[in-house]
């Protein structure tokens, strides 16, 4: 990176998407200076630099704004586009089929994995369902890499889909413990079961990825504010 580039990124640490920002800053070798939010009382600057979610990660470059989490990897991609690893692959096809995958764990895995945190009898059942239903999925798209001889989801090496369900396996983990249940399941799903392990075994990813009982005290906190909620209702 040059010496005149700035780099900063807005975030708090246990943030399953600010992780996925942090690992592709740090597969990149990018140097930046993290700004680390509260997020029980969000700081004007987080508020003025994503005024339209009011969410974090929000990267600064240069003085420029990038917000979402996945936005912003694929801007690291392409703006230290000389920076090894590649994130997103070359040909056209690979990139639009790690973006799929990216958004299937955003606007469906995620979603369900929620649903298992926050609903209670019949519609956490069906929350679990789903939330299994979705990770035979991913189970299925990692037999078609490994087929190709790849260790990862489309390469042998990290890349745009990994960071996108790496990012959450922490906060994954933690609402299976809260919830009591099981949403990985190593019968059903071996090739995702040892992505995890590999995954979660890497040098640089294991050094950012949050603090499991930090992750866990929040999950639980959450769990208990939304069923205290619902038994107000």
């Amino acid at each position: 990176m040059a010496m005149e580039e700035q780099v900063k990124l807005i975030g708090w640490l246990r943030s399953p998407f600010v992780t996925r920002v942090r690992i592709a800053l740090a597969l990149k070798g990018i140097q930046y200076e993290f700004i680390e939010d509260d997020s029980e009382n969000k700081s004007q600057l987080l508020l003025k630099s994503n005024p339209v979610h009011k969410k974090v990660p929000v990267l600064f470059h240069n003085g420029k704004i990038v917000c979402e989490s996945m936005i912003i990897v694929q801007y690291i991609d392409e703006t230290w586009d000389t920076n090894a690893p590649n994130l997103m692959p070359k040909d056209p096809y690979d990139r639009a089929i790690a973006r799929f995958w990216a958004a299937f764990v955003d606007d469906k895995l995620a979603l369900s994995v929620w649903g298992v945190l926050v609903g209670q009898g019949e519609k956490q059942q069906k929350a679990v369902e789903e939330s299994l239903a979705n990770f035979l999925l991913l189970e299925d798209a990692l037999r078609a890499s490994s087929c190709s001889g790849n260790a990862y989801f489309g390469g042998d090496e990290i890349g745009f889909a990994d960071i996108a369900l790496g990012g959450l396996l922490v906060t994954i983990k933690a609402i299976e413990k809260v919830t009591n249940t099981v949403l990985v399941d190593p019968e059903k799903t071996p090739l995702l079961c040892a992505w995890i392990d590999r995954f979660s075994q890497i040098d640089l990813v294991r050094g950012i990825l949050p603090d499991p009982a930090k992750v866990l005290e929040r999950v639980s906190h959450q769990r208990a504010k939304f069923t205290s909620a619902l038994a107000g209702n």
